[in-house]
């Protein structure tokens, strides 16, 4: 069964973030017959590379292909093999009594980010033990199963410090974003305020940014201008280390 397709006592847990209405969201999963929440994740074919593997599950629980996806950590305390679940799952039906012994083993979690744009993720995927696929503000997280928390927060402790190193930014928003939405994404990823204006000079100083020559409606009387990212110049900002974090 298990053991015969998937490597042994080796696992994924994926950390998906999108940013929607100025909050920093996560794709969670709700198991079937409980309270508990969990993040997606997956076991590692015998015959498959483990990012392979991890982009398989992203594909499947969003629809997208190509998404950002960074390995960042990996997870192996011995406190982390519980198995509470793992019993209520075989007492409701949802795991055939046949693979507990596959369930109950210890695992090592190989932990990834994911970065969407929130919009194109139209319907999140369930599987056979979940029964619900939703996103969760970062803010309003309920409990999550297992070390599933200490997961999530280490995900965002990274994604912080990678804020001025990897494309977020470009992978978060849309194609088109004004400056407050921007300046948004870093302040709730960082967790703090940044001064409006000294944010505006350094990011317009850094000419990673496009005027589309458009500007957002439907704002009374304001009607700010619409950006959007010059891939080439981004990636050699980040290539050069961005130098964003000493003004932000």
């Amino acid at each position: 069964m298990y053991s015969q397709k998937f490597l042994s006592s080796i696992s994924i847990d994926c950390v998906i973030f999108g940013f929607h209405s100025n909050e920093l969201k996560v794709l969670l999963l709700k198991m079937k017959e409980s309270d508990g929440w969990m993040l997606p994740g997956g076991f590692v074919g015998l015959d498959q590379d483990l990012n392979k593997e991890a982009s398989t599950v992203l594909e499947y629980r969003t629809g997208l292909a190509d998404i950002f996806l960074r390995q960042f950590y990996v997870f192996g305390n011995v406190a982390r093999a519980k198995t509470d679940h793992i019993d209520h799952l075989l007492a409701k039906g949802a795991i055939d009594p046949k693979a507990a012994k596959w369930f109950e083993q210890r695992f090592v979690s190989i932990g990834y980010y994911a970065l969407v744009e929130y919009s194109k993720v139209k319907e999140p995927r369930l599987d056979y033990i979940s029964e619900a696929c939703t996103w969760m503000p970062m803010n309003e997280l309920p409990p999550l199963l297992l070390d599933h928390g200490e997961i999530l927060d280490k995900a965002h402790e990274t994604l912080k410090k990678e804020l001025y190193s990897q494309p977020i930014g470009l992978n978060l928003l849309p194609e088109e974003f004004t400056m407050t939405e921007l300046q948004s994404l870093y302040e709730t990823i960082l967790q703090r305020t940044i001064d409006r204006r000294n944010f505006r000079r350094k990011m317009l100083s850094m000419k990673v940014l496009g005027d589309t020559g458009k500007r957002r409606t439907g704002l009374g009387h304001r009607s700010p201008i619409l950006y959007t990212f010059d891939r080439a110049a981004y990636q050699t900002a980040l290539e050069k280390g961005f130098q964003a974090s000493a003004f932000f």
